[in-house]
């Protein structure tokens, strides 16, 4: 319960909510603080509100109503993890090649969530499916991956990538020699048209705007290394991207042919953003896989 001051005074109550919980760090968004002002959850000195845009007046006490938390779904798993951050509010991942991120059909055991929920007490649940999981990486890449441990810190990183403000840095190894040094791959990209499971460069109604930056870091004998940065979240970019300019990575067998490798090449090396609890930037790195300098060194 809250009592609203003078300086409420004429704030609706949503807004109002919201500010009070985002002043006490809990994770709820303003849509769900509206679906439980509508559901009479929300009550003003003892009656329940139905409207979220009410407008509050000083020294009434506002009570919500949470329901408790369900328990999450998929079950701990003894998984071993690299932890290379954790704190209160957030943990950073170095996720192997091969383990998938969450139960989905034909994967609803040994994921990395089975294994958060046996590392840690505590973790998101605003997707009770997925506890703590912000985004996500395909199966075969490697690299960091940020959990939220809370739903406060939740939002903040899921309102961070919504804005492209996360860094992010990937290796790949890819099928070739690199013309460029650098350069700026600028193409559309949509649901295959008869694929269904996979994306291409598109440019139809559908299509959606995607950027990529790459740096050649080393040729070799029909392969390259390279830095790759994302200025946009499309499923697959990355592979996406590289396959149509003529240089799939290696170990794609969704996007790439006669690129064969024992793993997909693509590895995030470098994690940053601001940290939901302190607004504080905050940066993680992880080694290059060694099959990765392997390969580049003994074409």
């Amino acid at each position: 319960m809250v009592k609203a001051s003078a300086q409420d005074e004429g704030k609706r109550l949503d807004v109002f909510i919201c500010a009070f919980f985002l002043k006490e760090q809990k994770g709820f968004s303003r849509t769900l603080i509206q679906k439980m002002i509508l559901e009479g959850k929300v009550a003003i000195d003892g009656v329940p509100s139905p409207k979220p845009h009410y407008k509050v007046r000083a020294g009434q006490e506002v009570k919500v109503s949470v329901a408790d938390k369900a328990p999450a779904a998929p079950a701990a798993e003894d998984i071993p993890l690299e932890v290379v951050f954790e704190d209160d509010a957030v943990a950073v991942i170095d996720k192997p090649s091969g383990m998938v991120v969450h139960p989905a059909p034909g994967n609803y055991a040994h994921t990395l969530v089975n294994a958060l929920l046996w590392r840690f007490e505590s973790l998101s649940d605003i997707n009770p499916e997925r506890p703590g999981i912000v985004h996500r990486l395909d199966k075969e890449t490697s690299g960091l991956l940020v959990v939220a441990k809370t739903n406060f810190a939740h939002l903040s990183l899921v309102k961070q990538f919504a804005k492209h403000s996360i860094a992010r840095t990937y290796i790949a190894l890819v099928k070739g020699k690199m013309e460029f040094d650098e350069h700026i791959v600028e193409l559309p990209i949509g649901r295959h048209p008869y694929k269904r499971k996979s994306m291409s460069v598109a440019f139809g109604e559908k299509a959606r705007y995607a950027r990529t930056y790459y740096r050649t870091l080393k040729r070799s004998s029909g392969v390259s290394m390279l830095e790759l940065k994302p200025f946009t979240g499309r499923t697959h970019q990355l592979r996406v991207h590289l396959a149509y300019i003529g240089h799939p990575i290696l170990g794609d067998t969704k996007y790439g042919r006669n690129n064969e490798f024992e793993r997909l090449a693509l590895h995030t090396k470098l994690l940053g953003f601001a940290h939901p609890s302190t607004g504080a930037y905050v940066e993680f790195s992880s080694d290059i896989p060694r099959s990765f300098k392997l390969r580049v060194n003994n074409p």
